[in-house]
């Protein structure tokens, strides 16, 4: 399955603990179509026994803060920004940001990010939340502003960002990796291609979307999200839907992030937080140049994949060059950051040591040498 597609259907959260003694019943979900899904990774509904998964528990499992970022934008309306953060543990220590997917959430990056912190506990952890996904900006006639063009998400981004080190009185932002997952993969490479974060980024990393494979796939992006239920019973019976019809294959990491993904309805029901059929003005958008803004982009680059069929022709160029670091997980769906948090982390935590200047040991200058009175 093409990687747009997979990231469509699924992600977003709170965080669940292990799974506790299930019940047998019937599926509680209303599969509003014949089908699961026409794409292969979400496409079977697999007839195993139906089980009552956990209810949900806290985000503090994996983030040490949250955060409702407010910003007045100069008489052009208002923003109110949802993001999740573990503080560096000293000011020199690097900050990873983390930019979810279209219809997903930052809890779509809880296991990866708790599994991260255990790896460089000094590293600090941002995980964001698009407008309309989480975070809410109003325009100047107090109307919601959902803009999700490319251009626009990335500046929300950088806004965070700014925010945040006002709201923790930080003097200069940390140095800063940048992480994104589909949409959000076409962010941070945006915002890297673009300097909005001039010298404070080390580098940037795309979680499992390349330009021509997301291209392909957006036509058939009708089929799919026609074939997913529109609504669900319960949030359990949301979860147990998003691990049968194999959108995440990680039990646990459904438990932690798909709540995140739904609200309650008048009727009682859970519906999606972000409607995806009302983006599609967006989806051309998002990855049109993408494969050439990525390898233009400031810093060191991270590109994981769950196949290498997702390789575009601009991409297999610049790997054969040496342009970027390329892992493939290929035991992982769409969502590989949620399948192989662990990977994942081990991949991410290599790629920020290595870029890491603050680690570097610089030789002493000559000239001290000689102050010290010590030949050279």
């Amino acid at each position: 399955m093409s990687s747009l597609a997979r990231e469509f259907a699924k992600t977003k959260l709170s965080s669940l603990p292990p799974p506790e003694a299930l019940l047998e019943e019937p599926p509680e979900y209303e599969d509003d179509s014949s089908s699961a899904s026409s794409m292969s990774s979400t496409g079977t509904v697999r007839p195993s026994s139906t089980l009552r998964p956990a209810p949900a528990i806290h985000w503090s499992d994996y983030f040490a803060q949250e955060y409702y970022l407010e910003q007045d934008r100069s008489g052009s309306g208002h923003a109110k920004f949802h993001v999740y953060l573990t503080p560096p543990a000293t000011p020199k220590a690097p900050l990873l940001v983390l930019h979810h997917g279209a219809g997903s959430s930052a809890m779509s990056f809880a296991l990866a990010a708790k599994e991260i912190k255990k790896a460089m506990p000094e590293m600090g952890i941002l995980a964001v939340e698009a407008r309309d996904h989480g975070s809410v900006v109003w325009n100047a006639s107090g109307e919601v502003d959902n803009d999700l063009s490319i251009e626009q998400l990335s500046q929300d981004l950088v806004d965070m960002l700014s925010l945040i080190q006002t709201r923790l009185s930080w003097k200069e932002l940390p140095p800063t990796v940048l992480i994104g997952h589909s949409l959000g993969g076409a962010v941070v490479t945006d915002a890297a291609n673009r300097g909005l974060l001039g010298n404070k980024l080390l580098g940037f990393g795309v979680l499992d979307v390349v330009e021509g494979s997301a291209m392909e796939t957006l036509g058939h992006m009708h089929t799919y999200l026609a074939s997913r239920p529109k609504s669900f019973p319960s949030l359990p019976a949301a979860i147990e839907w998003h691990i049968r019809s194999r959108t995440l294959r990680n039990p646990q990491s459904a438990r932690a992030s798909v709540p995140s993904l739904l609200l309650p309805t008048p009727d009682g029901r859970w519906a999606w937080r972000t409607e995806l059929a009302s983006t599609e003005p967006y989806w051309e958008n998002w990855f049109t140049g993408m494969s050439g803004k990525f390898l233009s982009g400031k810093g060191a680059k991270l590109l994981v994949l769950a196949g290498t069929d997702r390789l575009d022709k601009e991409l297999m160029i610049g790997q054969m060059q040496g342009k970027f670091q390329l892992h493939v997980f290929p035991a992982a769906g769409h969502f590989l950051h949620e399948d192989l948090p662990e990977k994942t982390a081990e991949v991410v935590v290599e790629f920020v040591k290595r870029n890491d200047r603050s680690t570097l040991v610089l030789p002493p200058k000559v000239s001290d040498l000689l102050a010290q009175g010590k030949k050279v």
